[in-house]
């Protein structure tokens, strides 16, 4: 069934706010119980790392301290196609060991029932 685009644009508003203010219960109430998010970078060929359900979800968050000093999300575009929606973002801040962040990035997210049910991210790798 197609997405509802007001309905993904109600929860990806409270979604996103609550990413950028590191409100995990937020994070955690705009998806699904089984929600599984597809990391932009990992060890496991091909998807990089998955993390599924909201237990590991809530780790991943938790731990997010390990590898950002800080981060925030901005420059947000929203374009839907059917059952998904595609968001593009900055993401700016700094990294545990002072480097600075500044990339773009896209997400893609499945719905299910009103709710975030996949978020497979990606996002520019800059280096040296």
């Amino acid at each position: 069934m197609p997405i509802n685009r007001v309905e993904a644009l109600e929860v990806l508003k409270v979604f996103g706010r609550a990413f950028n203010k590191g409100d995990i219960e937020g994070i955690l109430s705009c998806v699904t119980d089984d929600f599984q998010w597809r990391l932009a970078d990992g060890p496991d060929a091909p998807d990089a790392k998955v993390l599924s359900g909201t237990e590991e979800v809530r780790a991943a968050l938790e731990a997010r301290g390990e590898k950002f000093k800080s981060i925030k999300f901005s420059e947000t575009e929203l374009l839907y196609a059917d059952r998904q929606v595609i968001g593009r973002f900055r993401a700016t801040g700094e990294y545990t060991d002072g480097r600075p962040l500044d990339v773009r990035g896209i997400d893609i997210y499945d719905f299910r029932d009103g709710r975030i049910a996949v978020k497979d991210s990606y996002w520019k790798d800059i280096t040296d």
